[in-house]
């Protein structure tokens, strides 16, 4: 494997777990007051594009690392948008 491919195997890997340590703090807590409502429809937007560009470009890494990606980052967002939606948080 070339350098190259090593690089954005590791890029890829480590920013699609990034999201992990939150959401594992928010599933425990339930807490989501700091985070910002919009950024996250955002992104999990964006990231659901990714999706869709993967699919159609039948790119299975693009695919993959993004599902994860949504999958963590929309459970932020439904945990925020629970929270919002019961008056206990801002946006």
């Amino acid at each position: 494997m070339q350098l190259t491919s090593i690089i954005g195997n590791a890029a890829a890997f480590l920013t699609t777990i990034s999201f992990l340590p939150q959401a594992l703090k928010i599933i425990r807590s339930g807490q989501t007051r700091q985070l910002s409502l919009p950024m996250y429809l955002l992104f999990v937007s964006g990231v659901t594009l990714w999706v869709i560009y993967g699919i159609q470009e039948k790119q299975l890494p693009i695919i993959l690392g993004n599902a994860v990606t949504l999958v963590l980052s929309g459970t932020i967002l439904i945990y925020k948008l629970r929270e919002v939606l019961k008056g206990s948080s801002g946006l």
